[in-house]
């Protein structure tokens, strides 16, 4: 009797287990939302800060020491190259002119009677009528007095120069600045101050900088041209666009040691005169066509602690999988993915935090991620 009731017993045991573990709910995986990403083409611009310069620009400097009597322009007016823009004192220089021509003048008289003797003396000697040696002589004293008629022309030239120097003009066409001088000061050749400056303003640089490694991570890049490749639009002080598009004209060959950046220049017309040297801009160059380009949505990329861009994905097995990328620049509401992603990937967008590396989930397609790229 005790055989059988040990046996009862035993059987009910068994069958509570079997129970419990029927009545066990199975723990349903996590559910996360995806994007399955495609490669499509991107045209990849680069956003760079920089500022204006003048095309052309030209400080006025006297090529000769005076007293300054005139100012012959109006601060801030359009000039003419060769334009006149002061006048120095030219007293003592039209003296030095006036000089040089008479000593000219002497020269000139003197060949003409040295010379005329030496014809004189080349016929004489050979009847004997003068000696060979005062022939000679003769023929080298007309030869000095050339050669003294050509130093006085020099000398004439000379002075006509610095008297015409006494007239200061615009050495480019463009807008003058403010000047420097006031009729009555004194200045001198060649000073370091400038009295004025000209700048043309019908083109303008406009010089922007880019990190060096910036530069190499496009250059390996394989992007395709257009017409538009190269072309620069600009972003001004206020927030607004400028009317006119420019073009890259140069890379600097050299790496800045103090920055790490590289200068480029664009050259852009600026026919309102609505640019101004020296203000700070905001460009957008067309680099080129990338024609198998990743864009990834923002929210499906992090930073871990060291800055490095990461994103999960859902592989095959339906496990998650961590990536490390490179990206470049942002598109609307999506990164430009370099490397670490590829078309047909699945990104998780949704449930991040609630899942891991290596852990099993259920994928759900997202129909539409934020706005457009």
């Amino acid at each position: 009797m005790k055989t059988i009731t040990t046996s009862i017993a035993a059987l009910l045991l068994l069958t509570g287990c079997d129970n419990a573990q029927t009545s066990a709910p199975q723990r349903p995986l996590p559910e996360v939302g995806i994007v399955t990403l495609m490669s499509q083409p991107v045209s990849v611009v680069s956003e760079l800060t920089g500022r204006t310069t003048a095309a052309m620009s030209a400080e006025v400097r006297p090529q000769v020491g005076g007293i300054i009597q005139k100012r012959l322009f109006t601060e801030g007016d359009t000039v003419k190259a060769g334009q006149a823009l002061y006048q120095i004192d030219p007293s003592s220089y039209r003296a030095a002119f006036d000089e040089a021509a008479a000593a000219l003048k002497q020269a000139q008289a003197l060949v003409a009677a040295d010379c005329q003797k030496a014809r004189r003396y080349a016929q004489l000697v050979k009847d004997d009528g003068v000696s060979r040696q005062d022939a000679e002589d003769a023929h080298s004293t007309c030869a000095q007095d050339k050669a003294s008629v050509e130093s006085k022309k020099a000398a004439q030239e000379s002075a006509r120069i610095n008297l015409n120097w006494t007239t200061v003009t615009a050495p480019i066409a463009g807008r003058i600045g403010i000047s420097s001088v006031t009729p009555g000061a004194l200045v001198t050749a060649q000073q370091d101050t400038a009295l004025a400056t000209v700048r043309g303003l019908d083109s303008m640089y406009v010089d922007l900088t880019r990190s060096s490694a910036d530069l190499l991570r496009l250059r390996k890049q394989t992007l395709a041209t257009n017409s538009d490749t190269l072309s620069v639009s600009l972003i001004l002080e206020d927030g607004s666009t400028y009317s006119e598009k420019g073009r890259l004209a140069l890379t600097e060959v050299a790496v800045d040691e103090s920055t790490g950046s590289v200068t480029l220049r664009a050259v852009f017309p600026n026919p309102q005169h609505q640019l101004l040297p020296g203000m700070f801009v905001r460009a957008r160059v067309d680099e080129g066509i990338m024609d198998d380009a990743i864009l990834a949505p923002q929210q499906g990329i992090t930073r871990d602690a060291k800055g490095a861009a990461t994103a999960l994905v859902v592989n095959a097995s339906n496990k998650v999988e961590l990536r490390k990328l490179e990206t470049g620049d942002t598109y609307g509401d999506k990164w430009l993915v370099l490397s670490g992603l590829k078309a047909g990937d699945k990104l998780i967008v949704e449930g991040t935090d609630k899942v891991t590396a290596g852990q099993e989930v259920k994928a759900e397609e997202m129909k539409a991620i934020g706005g457009n790229a």
